[in-house]
């Protein structure tokens, strides 16, 4: 089987770093286009030997990027195309169609109740979205919540299949040997209590909470905030103006997977911390708390799918807090009274080894290619 990949972007994050941490797992041929941003990912990848492409794409209304992907959908004869990000869905499922492949399979990874990929919801945003969906054969949500906020939405249920996002469960293994070298790397005091934030500094990320959450607690507590965004000036001036710029510590965007970039990798900025906090209210899966799971941290949560989906309680290292300051100071302080745990992977997140996902993922794609193929929306349209 030979797979194409269309993915908005390939800068740092989590649908990004999902995709290259996949296609390390997958038994398939498979090429990546991104319709912009080729960025750190897109090197990760090339280094992995993926093939890479770079489409071009000036913004939402550039249609001149639809004849130029199905031109390369068509002449790279691919047997199935996985689209991943709201812009790569809509314009990756109709060029796949008009190129006439097989298989159209795409992952929904960032739908929330209001919004999607950080942007406010709409009906517009939905009416196109429910358009292009009917041209592929599944829509794989990365947990049950998702696939519930997909039917929700009209996606109909036998399209829908639920493949979690999955992680490299020996990668973020905890090592006290990497807690001392990185911790020494990045300045920390060797008697910090270390608090971290994984992802993107976007306002729905509510990393300010946590800044506000800092003011109230001793002064050997720091904050660890890992990511990149637009947020970032206005963090930094929230943490001046509460008095704790100085136990505020930015890493910037960083990888999942050792790829040669300056300074630590995640797994290795998760054996520094000694607490995970996530006070956003709405996500679609929480990625980096089941990352912080497996390197044995506790995690403090105001929303995760990924946990409420669990089989069983991954060893009482996971709280849920409400979104607000107050609530996090009290709820950290808490974990610290209790004491640090032992560091190991609860069996529980086993549930989310990448190999599972690969595999049940491997599931969607025999079935994609199997069904017959219907007309494409050219054919159809002059019969």
């Amino acid at each position: 089987m030979k797979a194409l990949h269309v993915i908005t972007g390939l800068g740092v994050g989590g649908a990004e770093q999902q995709l290259r941490l996949l296609l390390r797992h997958l038994p398939v041929e498979c090429d990546v286009v991104t319709l912009t941003n080729p960025g750190a990912v897109a090197e990760g990848l090339a280094a992995d030997g993926v093939r890479v492409t770079h489409l071009g794409m000036e913004g939402n209304r550039d249609m001149g990027a639809l004849p130029r992907l199905t031109r390369l959908i068509r002449s790279g004869g691919y047997d199935l195309v996985h689209t991943h990000l709201y812009r790569a869905c809509v314009y990756g499922r109709l060029a796949a169609r008009l190129a006439g492949v097989r298989a159209i399979v795409a992952t929904e990874h960032s739908l929330g109740d209001s919004q999607m990929e950080g942007r406010r919801l709409s009906a517009g945003v939905r009416r196109l979205y429910l358009a292009s969906e009917r041209l592929g054969r599944a829509t794989v949500a990365v947990s049950p919540t998702v696939a519930e906020r997909l039917r929700r939405w009209g996606v109909p249920a036998p399209r829908i299949e639920v493949v979690p996002n999955g992680i490299d469960l020996t990668g973020f293994r905890f090592d006290p040997d990497r807690r001392h070298r990185t911790r020494r790397r990045l300045g920390l005091p060797e008697d910090a209590y270390v608090i971290g934030g994984i992802g993107r500094l976007a306002p729905g990320k509510r990393f300010d909470v946590l800044i506000h959450a800092l003011a109230g607690l001793p002064p050997d507590h720091w904050l660890v905030l890992v990511g990149g965004g637009s947020e970032e000036s206005l963090l930094r001036r929230t943490a001046q103006e509460a008095g704790v710029a100085d136990r505020v510590l930015f890493t910037g965007e960083r990888p999942y997977v050792p790829d040669g970039t300056p300074g630590p990798d995640l797994p290795s900025l998760a054996c520094v911390m000694d607490v995970l906090a996530s006070p956003s209210p709405e996500e679609a899966f929480g990625l980096a708390i089941v990352e912080a799971l497996a390197s044995g941290l506790p995690v403090l949560y105001a929303s995760c799918p990924a946990i409420e989906d669990l089989p069983a309680d991954p060893a009482g290292l996971a709280r849920r807090v409400r979104c607000d300051a107050a609530e996090f100071t009290a709820a950290i302080a808490a974990t610290r009274a209790r004491g640090a745990g032992s560091r190991t992977t609860p069996e529980a997140v086993r549930h989310y080894c990448i190999t599972r996902s690969a595999a049940q993922l491997m599931n969607v794609y025999a079935t994609a290619v199997s069904q017959p193929l219907s007309p494409s929306p050219r054919k159809a349209a002059s019969s």
